[in-house]
């Protein structure tokens, strides 16, 4: 299906509290954990974990995740991203799918650790609407069914629903509710897994040994707000630092594709697990930086969910979940419904497989700030296009002032290779990028250019909200 931009659809919006999600049934899930008394992130559980039911071709239990925590004028990062194992070979090409590509899943770890610091209702609880969603079966949506038939599912998955066919996962079922009842060791230990060990590099004292990380986030001024990302292993620098070097620059197409690929240089050679990065944003860097010529990246591509949530209390969650390709390493682990990620493939930017550590990750959460309040969480999925996207979405937010669902309607560029590739909407200004001594292609396709989702805080203190028309989902409140 072909994208077709102005669509004139309006942004959600609310008084109370607001979730938006790739997928009908997510979206409903947080709204349910809010009515019932459960806060944002109780709503984020929730709806991520449905997520898992209705595209489980983009995210899992077998995934990583990673979130961006506001309450109370204060932001706190968790990062959710497993290790390769403390045995595995340092050998290179790295494998970019099958057993040796597969890390530790860390998205159940992540659950249950923002569960038990920020929830209300108990990691039992978020997990029911997903557990009834795999049992019941969930109708496949028109987006979801096309992401579907350009993976190559595992035959554990069947064959791809077309749109409307309902379809259930009781494997993934018996295991959401293994993990409901017993917690995330449900999953890094006992029988779980074995049978994720039994087809992967990982060992079981792998999985036992995963814990999540709160972290410091990283932040930025632009224009009047601070944009706030996540640390290495992920790319949230680079969405920093393309954004700094826009500052300094009319923020038209031109620039953005130029301060994109500068911020992704920056970040193929500078994030690593563990890596202090605060020096790329120093502002007299940023200023030299801008007189630079802008080299090519090649950025692989990957498949994700993200969703953002405000409550009543005005706590914020923006929170992202993923297996990184389509169906990740296209393993599933025997007897639990469990795609395994195949995140270890990003080891390639790394140049080598490193033992017991973290690959350069490509999800990153967003969050926005403004006089020192909450402006609203933000996010793009779409492997590495992340960076790229986010800088687009800040701008058109910022400098267009445009409101989150026209922002996220708005076309998008993406830089691959010596490409800079155009969604349909930008096609008419490839001569104008052709001139500034860009490579420029046209690209029919929608789904490489990500899916976002964006809530903002009104000045009168309501909400208003956007969902993706690149996905299925919308955004809702009340």
């Amino acid at each position: 299906m072909s994208f077709r931009f102005a669509y004139g659809r309006p942004p959600q919006v609310a008084a109370r509290a607001m979730v938006a999600t790739s997928q009908p049934l997510a979206t409903r899930a947080g709204l349910r954990s809010l009515e019932r008394g459960g806060n944002a992130v109780d709503a984020a559980i929730a709806a991520a974990a449905v997520l898992c039911v209705a595209e489980p071709m983009m995210t899992g239990l077998g995934g990583d995740c990673f979130a961006l925590v506001w309450r109370d004028g204060r932001v706190e990062g968790l990062d959710s991203a497993g290790p390769a194992p403390v045995s595995a070979d340092p050998v290179f090409p790295v494998e970019q799918k099958g057993p040796r590509s597969i890390t530790v899943p860390g998205a159940v770890a992540g659950w249950a650790a923002l569960s038990e610091r920020y929830g209300r209702l108990g990691l039992d609880a978020c997990l029911a609407d997903a557990v009834d969603a795999a049992v019941r079966g969930v109708a496949s949506g028109y987006r979801n069914s096309a992401q579907w038939e350009l993976s190559s599912a595992p035959a554990e998955f069947g064959s791809p629903p077309p749109p409307g066919r309902i379809y259930q996962l009781p494997g993934l079922a018996a295991t959401l509710r293994r993990v409901a009842e017993e917690g995330p060791d449900a999953l890094y230990r006992g029988p779980v897994a074995h049978a994720i060990s039994s087809v992967s590099w990982l060992e079981e004292s792998d999985l036992a040994g995963f814990v999540p990380r709160w972290v410091e986030p990283l932040r930025i001024g632009y224009r009047g707000y601070e944009v706030v990302e996540l640390p290495p292993p992920t790319q949230g620098v680079a969405a920093l630092i393309g954004l700094g070097l826009l500052e300094g620059f009319e923020p038209d197409l031109a620039s953005q594709v130029a301060c994109v690929r500068l911020a992704l240089e920056d970040a193929f050679a500078n994030v690593r697990d563990g890596a202090d990065v605060s020096g790329l944003l120093a502002p007299d860097r940023l200023a030299r930086r801008r007189g630079d010529t802008p080299p090519w990246v090649t950025e692989p591509r990957g498949s994700t969910v993200y969703l953002s949530v405000v409550d009543e209390e005005r706590m914020a969650v923006s929170f992202i979940q993923s297996v990184y390709m389509g169906w990740g390493s296209g393993i599933v682990a025997p007897g639990t419904g469990i795609a395994l990620q195949n995140r270890g493939a990003c080891f390639a930017v790394n140049g080598a497989v490193e033992p017991g550590r973290r690959p350069y990750h490509t999800i990153i959460p967003g969050l926005l700030l403004r006089d020192g309040a909450l402006a609203g969480p933000f996010g793009v999925m779409g492997g590495f296009i992340q960076a790229q996207a986010h800088v687009q979405l800040v701008s058109s937010l910022v400098d267009r002032g445009l409101d989150p669902q026209a922002a996220l309607d708005q076309p998008r560029f993406r830089v691959e290779d010596e490409t800079v590739w155009l969604e349909e909407g930008l096609w008419p200004r490839a001569a104008e990028l052709e001139q500034a001594g860009h490579t420029v292609a046209l690209d029919e396709q929608t789904y490489p250019f990500g899916g976002g989702q964006a809530i903002l805080v009104n000045e009168e203190g309501t909400l208003s909200g956007g969902s993706d028309p690149r996905k299925d989902g919308y955004a809702a409140g009340f």
